[in-house]
């Protein structure tokens, strides 16, 4: 793989010749166009194309917050990067060599921002789900402007419902409520805090499943 800066053709993506042309971690950068294997694919191979599918698919609706609140940037690899590779790696069962994820385990957001102080959720008639929580906002590097957000994941429909700065800090409480489509359902739930300036979060904590009513 080779790098280049402005050349005769500048930067350039898709094929060209035996060469492609695309953008990596903020560079151009041209590749050979790899040989084509005659081999079938090992098992682990197998599974691991399985991992990445499965987290790919799962963290594509979360690119623009984990782009934003997944741990401190570090040279060219980007956040969203950063939150693939700790899902990959932290977060994936194997059974009967079929991957699943491990919800307890998921991070939605990734920070030094003071995170919340006995969080609980509850779930409520008509689809809502109720948060309650202390206000820490004189802990640390917390405010009492910290904004409150809320991920839902269902896992039967594959879909997240996100509800961003639903409460501050100060508030102690919140409410989110889902569409009837939800009845029934259960959702994995996550929470996390964003200073008011959304330059930084908290760590997401899994607050568990919730069956909505």
């Amino acid at each position: 793989m080779a790098t280049f800066n402005k050349g005769i053709l500048g930067g350039y993506r898709g094929k060209v010749g035996t060469v492609v042309g695309t953008t990596y971690r903020g560079m151009d950068v041209i590749r050979s166009l790899p040989k084509k294997s005659s081999k079938p694919p090992t098992e682990k191979q197998l599974q691991q194309q399985m991992i990445f599918k499965l987290v790919t698919a799962f963290l594509q609706p979360l690119k623009g917050i984990q782009n934003q609140f997944f741990g401190s940037k570090q040279g060219t690899k980007s956040r969203t990067n950063m939150a693939q590779s700790y899902t990959m790696k932290e977060c994936i069962s194997v059974n009967a060599g079929i991957p699943s994820l491990v919800y307890t385990k998921v991070m939605i957001t990734k920070g030094e921002l003071a995170g919340f102080q006995n969080v609980l959720s509850s779930a409520e008639p008509n689809q809502v789900i109720e948060f309650t929580w202390d206000d820490n906002s004189s802990q640390g590097n917390a405010s009492a402007t910290d904004q409150a957000s809320v991920v839902c994941w269902c896992e039967e429909t594959a879909a997240f419902e996100i509800f961003e700065n639903v409460a501050t800090r100060t508030s102690g409480t919140a409410s989110v409520t889902l569409s009837s489509f939800y009845s029934g359902k259960d959702v994995q739930v996550w929470v996390f805090f964003t200073n008011e300036a959304q330059t930084t979060a908290s760590n997401s904590p899994y607050l568990g499943t919730v069956t909505l009513l």
